[in-house]
C-alpha cells in the first residue's frame, strides 16, 4: 500500500476502534472510552510528525500512541511495569 493509499484509509476511519481493528491491535473498550480523546490526539500527532508510507509504519504510530497513553497512567514514582497491551514490546 503506498503512502497516499494508507493516508486515505486512515482519513476514512470514523472512530479509533476502526483504526485499532484495521491495524490488528487488541484493545480494552473501557480504556478507549476513558482515554479516546488523548489517544486520537497522540495518534494524529505521530502521523503529522512522520507521514506513514505503508501499513506497518502507520500501525507503529498507533501502537506507540496507545502505549504512550497506557504508560502515562502509571505512577511515575513507582517501578510498576506497563501491563496495558498484550503485545507490548517494552515488557
Amino acid at each position: 500500500m503506498s503512502q497516499p493509499d494508507i493516508q486515505k484509509t486512515i482519513a476514512n476511519f470514523t472512530s479509533i476502534e476502526q483504526a485499532l481493528d484495521y491495524f490488528e491491535i487488541g484493545f480494552d473498550s473501557r480504556f478507549i472510552e476513558e482515554y479516546r480523546e488523548q489517544l486520537v490526539k497522540r495518534f494524529n500527532g505521530y502521523l503529522l510528525l512522520e507521514k506513514p508510507d505503508d501499513w506497518f509504519s502507520a500501525r507503529r504510530a498507533l501502537k506507540n500512541a496507545y502505549c504512550k497513553v497506557q504508560r502515562s497512567r502509571l505512577d511515575p514514582y513507582s517501578r510498576s511495569a506497563c501491563r496495558g497491551c498484550t503485545s507490548c514490546q517494552r515488557r
